[in-house]
């Protein structure tokens, strides 16, 4: 069939063997949820031709669209610290690359379109609920202003998929960057296939990282950049409470961007241990570990690269470590940068950072809401009398005082207008995240009584989280008690 995707396929033109060919599999009656009309537009795409039927169609795998190539992508993985060789992807087909109006090149990969080469005996399917929560979190992330993937439309299959239950079955198309892991240099680093993984290192150079090509020394310089954007994901990361969920080395992209939400929540209350995934029985992605765990995957990625960067094994390692080494300033410079422009100090001086950090540990016993105290903290810094909403939010209200009586004493040796400064916080204090009772019931609505109207409006809301929506003001409330609340992959 036609369809309106420019494609230029570089990844199965130019790493044969990187991948297996995979075509979607056919579903019984597909029906549409939702196009994104603004990312179709960016991409050069025309939103209404992908709303028809032949778009639709193709979103399902009912039709390969022409110039597409789809394929299953090669990876292996670290998964909660234990190495798998071979995992790849099961579920979910990368159709082809398109390059936007910026002239950025981009993956359209198709989520939950049956089994793959690398399924291994499973159904390759998603459920309705994790595409519908991959698409809200997602383009919330990007409203944010947080790089990830994107969600460029959702369609109902017809059929059903067993999880726990039968459950009505759903496809995402996602809009990725690039789908390239630290898990896909993993799969050929575990084979000792050198030479693949500097082909695949040169790929990632050009497409990623192309101002790198031609440097002295550019698979170092290669760790070095991944080093640094992903340092400055995590601190993005942790500034509007967000919990990944599941940060195995297979779901960590080497462009920087937020890939793979399975279990991923934002958190109500502050606590640094806080978990919500249902496989992460020991914590290991809770909130306070992301950093940790970041470096941690990094380091795996620096053993791949190991036998490029050097032909000496020991001065490849030396150079690699070092390396390493910048990850916690790196991580520490963007995420206190942020963390100061939250309570109104946007030059994250030493005093600045530890009066923030003095306020999150207030925080803690209080199980103060994370997104309302930031956000409410502004009104008290335009007028000493507002302080109300944002105290209530604290059990030791005197310690409270003490601290806010402080942070306004630094605030005004600023020199700035109480005006201003509550600006500037409400430029980067969202309102508005994808809570996950908010999540929660639009699944429900979705799923028990094919209801898509709370979907459709959670998406509206979020679109613009730093921006009061008074006619929204029931997505800003605090929160019901969600005690034991648990999220899941979606295979």
């Amino acid at each position: 069939m036609s369809a309106p995707f420019p494609f230029d396929n570089s990844y199965a033109r130019e790493l044969p063997g990187f991948y297996a060919p995979a075509a979607p599999t056919p579903v019984a009656a597909p029906a549409l949820v939702k196009v994104n009309a603004p990312l179709a537009e960016a991409l050069g795409l025309d939103a209404a031709a992908l709303a028809a039927p032949e778009g639709v169609a193709v979103f399902a795998g009912l039709a390969v669209p022409e110039g597409a190539e789809p394929i299953a992508l090669a990876y292996a993985g670290h998964q909660f610290g234990h190495f798998s060789p071979q995992l790849g992807d099961g579920r979910a087909i990368l159709l082809g690359e398109v390059v936007g109006r910026d002239g950025v090149r981009r993956d359209i990969q198709l989520k939950g379109s049956g089994p793959t080469p690398f399924s291994r005996r499973g159904d390759g399917r998603a459920a309705l609920g994790p595409v519908l929560r991959e698409y809200i979190v997602s383009e919330a992330m990007a409203a944010l202003g947080i790089p990830t993937t994107r969600a460029l439309a959702a369609v109902t299959t017809g059929e059903s998929v067993v999880r726990e239950r039968a459950l009505p079955g759903a496809v995402l198309a996602r809009v990725a960057a690039s789908h390239i892991r630290i898990g896909t240099f993993q799969f050929f680093a575990a084979r000792k296939a050198t030479d693949a993984v500097k082909q695949l290192a040169d790929y990632t150079i050009a497409r990623h990282y192309p101002e790198l090509q031609g440097a002295k020394e550019p698979y170092l310089a290669l760790l070095d950049a991944v080093i640094g954007r992903q340092a400055a994901l995590i601190g993005r990361w942790l500034n509007v409470g967000f919990i990944h969920g599941v940060m195995n080395t297979d779901n960590m992209s080497v462009s920087g961007e937020t890939i793979d939400y399975g279990p991923c929540a934002f958190m109500d209350a502050y606590d640094p241990n806080t978990v919500f995934s249902s496989i992460d029985e020991m914590g290991r992605y809770a909130y306070g570990n992301q950093p940790d765990i970041a470096h941690w995957n990094l380091a795996r990625f620096a053993e791949c690269l190991i036998p490029i960067v050097d032909a000496d094994k020991d001065a490849a390692i030396a150079a690699a470590n070092a390396t390493l080494g910048t990850f916690p300033a790196r991580f520490y410079a963007a995420y206190h940068a942020g963390l100061s422009a939250k309570i109104g100090l946007p030059e994250a001086g030493e005093e600045d950072v530890a009066l923030a950090h003095d306020l999150l540990n207030l925080m803690i016993p209080s199980k103060a809401d994370f997104t309302l105290t930031f956000r409410r903290l502004g009104a008290l810094a335009e007028n000493a009398g507002a302080g109300g909403p944002v105290r209530d939010l604290f059990l030791d209200r005197e310690a409270f005082d003490a601290w806010a009586e402080r942070w306004r004493a630094r605030l005004a040796a600023t020199g700035r207008t109480g005006a201003d400064i509550r600006a500037g916080m409400d430029r980067v204090n969202p309102l508005f995240v994808p809570r996950n009772h908010l999540v929660e019931g639009v699944i429900s609505a979705a799923i028990e009584r094919g209801d898509y109207g709370p979907f459709e409006e959670l998406n509206r809301v979020l679109a613009r989280p730093y921006e009061e929506q008074p006619q929204f003001a029931a997505y800003a409330g605090l929160p019901p008690s969600m005690e034991g609340y648990r999220t899941f992959c979606g295979t």
